[in-house]
């Protein structure tokens, strides 16, 4: 399923650093998996918390839903710069992924 938030982050840089790992296809697609979940709930913490929690529920239904048309109405209506938010958030979590990554290949 394609994220709501899909059009705002890229993750190929990092996809990049894992194949220049010593890793097998399965290990690399764990990561990957691993990677989207983490990028995923830290994205839903940043715009959960900036939501009322009557907003909360219609935004989780609408991502139940997979409404993604929906979803972005309800964000844009009710955060100021909430792809701006989103990118920074997931810029933030990606740098972090990326310094572990560098001391992983470090040891």
């Amino acid at each position: 399923m394609k994220q709501f938030y899909a059009h705002l982050i890229e993750i190929e840089s990092i996809v990049v650093e894992l194949d220049k790992m010593n890793l097998s296809d399965a290990q690399k697609l764990h990561l990957t998996s691993l990677i989207d979940s983490s990028l995923h709930h830290t994205i839903l913490d940043a715009v959960l918390s900036q939501l009322e929690d009557s907003d909360k529920k219609v935004f989780l239904n609408h991502l139940r839903e997979d409404d993604h048309g929906k979803i972005w109405q309800l964000l844009n209506e009710k955060i100021d710069n909430i792809e701006d938010k989103i990118k920074k958030t997931a810029d933030n979590l990606i740098k972090e992924m990326h310094k572990d990554m560098k001391k992983a290949k470090e040891k």
